[in-house]
């Protein structure tokens, strides 16, 4: 591939191309390339294997189709910004629609074209999101002949099923982590409460506290939300959301650095393995020391009366530094996904105008 060091607004082609490709895109209405087809009801139809989707992919399967072949989905209302591809029979729900009648473009690029359009800049509601067909049909587009567009797609296709690799190898990481855990647990008999294992603290910093920059992280419910130049935990710990609807999520952390008030800090008394507990607590079931109606909460008052299985110190050390190693495979690998998925925008930005 080549980088054209042209000003694409004048030349209408992109920044990154195939080098054999020279001819400038040409800009149509989405109109123009493809028809938008609107999803219905499956409600009056039986059980069967054609997939029904709705704006969050699946979600059962029926005996009729009502469509047949390559489309990418947009959402209607809701979820309107994440097309995805399908090939072969399907039904959609009325919040989807799909595309078909393809004219002048083949239908991975649509996908793909579809990947780079700020979909919410075209949002109609104030509330739940939302787009029209007739919105959806005045967007201009650029496009290349179809040479190119089989090329594009065909290596944006391979990316995609590298990601789609890479998700798997993930996903085998962590039931295997949760396998061994679960085995764990089911072969021994609980023999401690977890607030003899563990100390409970809170934190009275909000998100609202913390900087853009500084010398030591700060995680909240979803990660690191900021820096701070001074920290609430000087060691190893385990962040527990206890509010929301994350509660009851468990994260290891070590070294300095700092929990919002969404975070209860949870650290190891003498004798115990806080990595080993860490694991155990990633599968321990919450849902009984719930409360709260609108917002769940966990107490670590309630919990901490729970039993779990702890062994002898150095056996509690092995099983964690087992662990440990598939878990530093883990983020090894969840680190190759960021760098493909990034890889994969960067594309998207470059070979589309």
């Amino acid at each position: 591939m080549t980088t054209m060091a042209i000003d694409k607004k004048v030349l209408n082609v992109p920044h990154l191309r195939f080098p054999e490709f020279t001819e400038r895109w040409d800009t149509y209405r989405i109109a123009d390339i493809l028809c938008i087809g609107n999803g219905r009801d499956y409600k009056h139809l039986s059980k069967g294997d054609i997939p029904v989707f709705g704006t969050g992919g699946y979600m059962t399967s029926v005996n009729e189709c009502l469509y047949e072949g390559e489309t990418t989905f947009i959402g209607r209302k809701g979820t309107i910004n994440k097309p995805f591809y399908y090939n072969g029979k399907f039904w959609t729900v009325d919040t989807l629609f799909y595309t078909h009648s393809f004219k002048r473009v083949i239908p991975k690029f649509v996908y793909c074209l579809f990947q780079t359009i700020n979909w919410l800049r075209y949002n109609e509601a104030s509330g739940v999101p939302s787009l029209s067909k007739d919105t959806i049909e005045k967007i201009k587009v650029r496009i290349p002949q179809l040479d190119e567009q089989k090329k594009i797609a065909k290596l944006l296709s391979l990316l995609d099923e590298r990601i789609a690799t890479q998700n798997k190898i993930i996903e085998k990481l962590q039931s295997l982590i949760k396998g061994i855990a679960q085995n764990i647990v089911h072969r021994n008999k609980p023999n401690v409460r977890i607030s003899q294992c563990l100390e409970c603290s809170s934190s009275t910093l909000q998100e609202s506290d913390v900087l853009e920059c500084g010398a030591y992280p700060v995680y909240g419910a979803n990660g690191v939300v900021g820096f701070l130049d001074n920290y609430n935990t000087s060691n190893e710990a385990i962040y527990i959301i206890k509010d929301g609807s994350g509660v009851g999520a468990v994260s290891y952390v070590a070294g300095k650095c700092s929990a919002t008030g969404t975070l209860n800090i949870l650290q190891a008394k003498k004798g115990f393995s806080l990595r080993y507990l860490y694991y155990l607590l990633n599968i321990f079931n919450f849902e009984p020391y719930k409360t709260g109606m609108a917002i769940p909460h966990i107490y670590f008052k309630d919990y901490g009366k729970a039993q779990i299985f702890c062994p002898s110190y150095s056996e509690q050390l092995k099983y964690a530094k087992f662990l440990a190693t598939i878990d530093d495979k883990l983020l090894t690998e969840q680190n190759v996904l960021i760098n493909l998925s990034l890889l994969k925008q960067y594309l998207l930005r470059q070979m589309f105008i």
